[in-house]
């Protein structure tokens, strides 16, 4: 991620792309591991999650320094949709293994506590990043690359011996992985959190091409980003362990709240940087609670047997959501300015949060009545 946090930039500044055409690129990207997502949650619901988490690593090792051959939106169409079926393995596989790993009871604070981690994987990743980034894109590329083999190694080092692993449901890894698609309650709900990962890709994204456009530098970006991750690393924890007990889905209406106040703090253009670093700290509290909550909801809402399943299609909602924050940010910056554009996401984050705090109750009882049929649960 901290790689990607500077890609935008380097695809619009040093390879001459246009904006729009990037965030086509990444919603390309975004669409491939959304839509591939439910089938590999799936195929992991029967082969096991360990073959494909170890693959994928190694693919995206090979796969995402190759940004650096990117000439033209041909070449970056090709790089994005190759990157976007690494991704659609890592993102719903290691989050079905972890809720695997965790005692149901415990589950969003195991989710927290493997956010805090990556945020602080990330903190130590971004913070540098923006400067390494300043000398070279090459050297970028070269430690993220390096980083991924370590993941792999990691893997091969860690998931030793048999893995818990839900009783999968009979039929085929097709038909389970698009069953999620005639649940009306999970549709509800992903029509109500996608404004969580869409904000995820305003942030990460659009405001470092917000910045550079106000005159901001990489490093200062990357500084603001990495003490985001900070704030996360040390709250999420703690937060998740008080919220746990009364459901995760008590406290999204709050995250939405807090998104809106963030959003209009990036539309302060007269002083950029404190616009950047206020927004960003607002929106770090929001992170604090959905980062854990939105992935235990999903897991709550799975029947019995379907969790990969579950979270390959909530990989694909997150997934569209988040790629559609640069194309679309691209288009209302072209057509009326970038502090129109914050203020109309800050009117939608307004009523996603009016939505959550009325129907929370009703995805709450639905929730608990499926993990009532659930063994164990």
């Amino acid at each position: 991620m901290s790689l990607v946090t500077f890609l935008g930039i380097y695809f619009v500044r040093q390879a001459g792309i246009d904006l729009r055409v990037v965030g086509i690129a990444f919603l390309l990207e975004n669409l491939s591991r959304g839509l591939l997502a439910p089938v590999f949650g799936a195929l992991s619901d029967r082969a096991g999650r360990r073959p494909l988490l170890l693959g994928s690593a190694l693919a995206t090792a090979v796969i995402l320094p190759c940004f650096l051959l990117v000439e033209g939106p041909a070449s970056l169409f090709a790089w994005s949709l190759a990157l976007g079926v690494t991704g659609a393995v890592n993102m719903p596989v290691a989050g079905a293994l972890l809720l695997d790993l965790a005692p149901p009871e415990r589950r969003q604070a195991a989710l927290a506590a493997n956010y805090t981690g990556m945020s602080v994987a990330y903190t130590l990743g971004v913070m540098p990043a923006g400067y390494v980034a300043e000398q070279g894109y090459g050297f970028l590329a070269a430690l993220s690359a390096a980083g991924y083999v370590c993941v792999a190694l990691l893997y091969v080092a860690a998931l030793r011996g048999a893995l818990p692993l839900d009783r999968p449901r009979e039929g085929n890894v097709f038909l389970s992985s698009i069953a999620i698609y005639g649940d009306r309650a999970f549709l509800g709900f992903a029509l109500l959190a996608f404004v969580f990962p869409f904000s995820m890709g305003l942030v990460v994204s659009v405001t470092p091409l917000y910045g550079m456009e106000l005159g901001l530098r990489e490093g200062y970006i990357g500084l603001v980003l990495g003490g985001n991750s900070i704030l996360v690393a040390a709250l999420a924890v703690p937060v998740a362990a008080r919220m746990e007990r009364a459901g995760p889905f008590r406290e999204l209406g709050l995250a939405a709240l807090l998104i809106c106040i963030a959003l209009v703090f990036f539309s302060l253009e007269k002083s950029p940087s404190l616009a950047l670093l206020t927004g960003t700290v607002v929106f770090s509290f929001a992170e604090i609670i959905f980062s854990s909550a939105v992935p235990a909801a999903v897991a709550r809402l799975a029947p019995p047997g379907l969790r990969g399943a579950y979270q390959g299609g909530w990989t694909l909602v997150a997934s569209l959501s988040m790629g559609s924050a640069l194309v679309l940010s691209g288009v209302l910056r072209d057509a009326a300015g970038w502090q129109a554009a914050w203020w109309i996401y800050a009117a939608l984050l307004a009523g996603a949060a009016w939505a959550w705090f009325y129907f929370r109750k009703a995805f709450l009882d639905i929730s608990e009545r499926r993990q009532s049929a659930i063994p164990g649960s």
